[in-house]
């Protein structure tokens, strides 16, 4: 009896070490080795980032060195390059504070463009604004990779468990949109229409035979006719990869040219929601415009001072489809969306009015 009891007793202590101390161990040092687990996924997703950086270094100089015929130095300014910024003036008193914007903006264009043809003085304007969206690629993933690394060392350091699982959480995002600049180098190498030229290629199209006038910076228009309705389009003027200036294109036509708008009518792709179909429109109101906000604050300034109704059509895609080359199911849309202009022209307008169309995207391979 006493061998049995002292045999019973083993048997539970040793099921009390299989079962409590893990639980022990776990207590003490469980965060640590979530730790090290977060850690290491971080660091992969971190190496990612790395690869894509230096694709995109590798893949602007050699296109720019392709039409450059001095090859030396091109590294070093390119390098240069990766290192810009921009500081936004100071917003503690917002009054003129979108001009401010502008004047910054255009001041790092301008300079830009002006690096780019000191090193490859015979490029066009076209080839120029190619380089450019090549350099603001390389650029972007560039400063991605630094605030990631930052974060992850920073994390590392401290061993701040909170730190670094807040890294981990936004990490799926940041890659996506780092993927997105990644697929677009090739169709800015190339020339090709991106998704987010959807808004002006439908305006672009319905250019197609009209005369064409630059009535602003990189902007140019037409005149043209439905049902005795007269039509001003609008689009960035192609096909290097430009944005135009539709605000100041707007805001000219009506404030210096002394056109009477009658009805805005503006497209551009828009970022669909996990489970919308690439392609789906939707129509809506208002100033459908990406960007830092001067374009749309000044349409918004003069449709709001002169009461015209802004009416906005958007083109649903992906993060990545829309700085892609153009998907099959984006470019069907075009009919559909001409469709759309003209119902809104005929049910919203009359006779004798005169209505901006607004083509909005970047249009790398779209001409007019």
């Amino acid at each position: 009896m006493l061998e049995m009891l002292q045999v019973g007793f083993g048997d539970q202590s040793w099921m009390f070490l299989l079962w409590y101390i893990p639980f022990i161990f776990l207590i003490f040092y469980g965060q640590r080795i979530q730790m090290w687990i977060t850690l290491s996924d971080v660091s992969r997703s971190l190496n990612k980032l790395k690869l894509m950086k230096e694709k995109s270094r590798k893949e602007v100089i050699d296109f720019i060195s392709s039409f450059s015929k001095s090859k030396e130095n091109i590294s070093e300014k390119i390098d240069q390059f990766l290192e810009y910024f921009t500081l936004l003036p100071v917003d503690l008193d917002p009054a003129g504070i979108v001009k401010k914007i502008e004047h910054i903006m255009n001041v790092r264009d301008d300079r830009v463009r002006a690096e780019i043809k000191q090193i490859v003085p015979s490029a066009t304007d076209i080839q120029v604004s190619n380089m450019e969206n090549l350099l603001e690629v390389a650029t972007s993933l560039n400063y991605i990779y630094k605030v990631v690394r930052h974060y992850y060392l920073l994390g590392k350091k401290t061993m701040s468990y909170i730190w670094v699982v807040q890294l981990q959480m936004v990490l799926p995002t940041v890659l996506e949109e780092a993927q997105a600049l990644v697929s677009a180098i090739d169709a800015f190498k190339q020339s090709q229409p991106i998704g987010d030229g959807i808004g002006a290629m439908v305006v672009g199209k319905m250019m197609v035979g009209k005369e064409k006038k630059l009535i602003v910076k990189d902007t140019v228009m037409s005149e043209s006719e439905y049902n005795r309705r007269l039509l001003y389009l609008i689009k960035a003027e192609g096909p290097g990869g430009n944005v135009g200036q539709p605000g100041n294109a707007l805001t000219r036509l009506i404030e210096e040219m002394g056109v009477k708008i009658d009805a805005i009518i503006m497209i551009d792709a828009a970022l669909k929601l996990e489970g919308e179909k690439t392609g789906e429109i939707a129509e809506g109101v208002g100033a459908i415009i990406g960007g830092i906000g001067v374009d749309r604050f000044k349409i918004e300034e003069v449709a709001s001072k002169h009461n015209i109704p802004l009416y906005a059509i958007a083109v649903k895609q992906s993060i990545i489809e829309a700085i892609s080359v153009m998907k099959k199911e984006i470019a069907e849309t075009i009919d559909k969306v001409i469709a759309i202009i003209n119902r809104i022209i005929d049910e919203k307008t009359k006779e004798g009015n005169r209505i901006a169309i607004i083509g909005v995207g970047n249009t790398i391979g779209i001409s007019q």
